[in-house]
Parts: C-alpha cells; sequence; structure tokens
C-alpha cells in the first residue's frame, strides 16, 4: 500500500491498519524483537508515520495487547448476554469453550496474549497484563461459577494458547505424549485448529 492510498483513508481506516500490521508484526517478534520500522513495512507506510499515530513502541504494543484482550471479553460477554447462563450446565459451559476457541484459529492474536505475558518485566507491559488477567477473570465470573471453578476455565484457556505457541497441532506424532495431551485438550476442536495453522 502506498503512501498517497493511505493519506485518502479516513483515520480510523489507518489507525485500523497499522494495528492490523503492528499485530501480525509482533505476533512473530514480540514486543523486544520488532521495531516500528517493522510494523511500518509490514503496513506498507513510513516509520514516522506509525510514530505520528502511536507514539511510541510501546504505546503500539499496548495498544495491540489490548485489544487483544478485548477480544477475549467481547467474545465471552457476547454469550453471557446473549441469554440465561446456567452455571451448572455443560452446554453453556461448552458454549463459552467454543467462543475462545473460535479465537485460537488468529495466530496473530494468539502470540500477541503469549508476548504481552512473557514481557511482564516491562512495568507497564506487566501491569496491563495483570489489568487485563483480571478484567478476563472478572467476565468468566459472570457466569456464576465459584472463582474455582473460574480459575480451570481460565488455567484451561491458558494451556491451550501454550500449545497453540508451541505449534503442538502441526506436531502431532502416534504414541507422542504431546500427541495424548493436544487430543484431550482441543477434542474435536484439534482438526479445524491444525487447518487454521
Amino acid at each position: 500500500m502506498n503512501a498517497e492510498k493511505v493519506t485518502r483513508m479516513s483515520a480510523d481506516d489507518r489507525r485500523e491498519l497499522i494495528l492490523q500490521a503492528a499485530t501480525r508484526a509482533f505476533a512473530r517478534g514480540g514486543y523486544h524483537g520488532t521495531s516500528t520500522d517493522a510494523v511500518a513495512k509490514e503496513a506498507g507506510v513510513s516509520q514516522p508515520y506509525v510514530v505520528r499515530m502511536f507514539g511510541t513502541k510501546l504505546d503500539l504494543f499496548l495498544a495491540v495487547f489490548e485489544r487483544s484482550t478485548d477480544r477475549i471479553k467481547t467474545a465471552f460477554e457476547e454469550v453471557l448476554d446473549a441469554g440465561p447462563f446456567d452455571p451448572g450446565s455443560e452446554d453453556d459451559k461448552a458454549r463459552l469453550g467454543a467462543a475462545y476457541t473460535e479465537l485460537l484459529r488468529d495466530r496473530d492474536f494468539l502470540q500477541v496474549q503469549m508476548h504481552g505475558f512473557s514481557s511482564g518485566g516491562v512495568p507497564e507491559i506487566g501491569a496491563a497484563a495483570r489489568r487485563c488477567m483480571g478484567e478476563v477473570f472478572a467476565t468468566v465470573r459472570r457466569t456464576g461459577w465459584d472463582d474455582d471453578q473460574c480459575l480451570q476455565f481460565v488455567a484451561y484457556g491458558m494451556l491451550l494458547n501454550v500449545m497453540l505457541s508451541m505449534g503442538a497441532p502441526e506436531h502431532l506424532d502416534p504414541g507422542d505424549p504431546l500427541t495424548a495431551l493436544a487430543t484431550c485438550a482441543f477434542g474435536d476442536s484439534l482438526e479445524l485448529l491444525e487447518s487454521s495453522a
């Protein structure tokens, strides 16, 4: 995309272009391994343009990371707002789980999450990661589950994140214990996730 075309876009569209490019770039290189220049190249714009729009690399990463966390909260809220949620219903629990599994098809989103959580040594990223995880947990609490049930649900989601981050669905070998774990963890969604990689 050339600069003239970007200039003709609305401000919201330009912002979206940069956020999508930054998501792809940060997914590959993480916070520490990605420059604003790499994001600019991914978006097809100049590096000063990215800085002018978002400020620092840290500001851009935080915008991408928080946006990815908002996707999780929104997916859960849509299930919870769709109608009554019975905390004792396995079907309702499966609906909430399916909403999360659908998100996992977007590996860039997933990798940004993982990079954000592992960059907690950067004070601003650590603070955002803690706040965002707390917000996701608060959303899950809306199910009516007790805190232990909410913890199990969130922990299970994090297991799925780790397994996808390491590429487990693409490296399944019969007899390998990791294959048994992946099959157990992903269930019927395993084929879907393999094909979306």
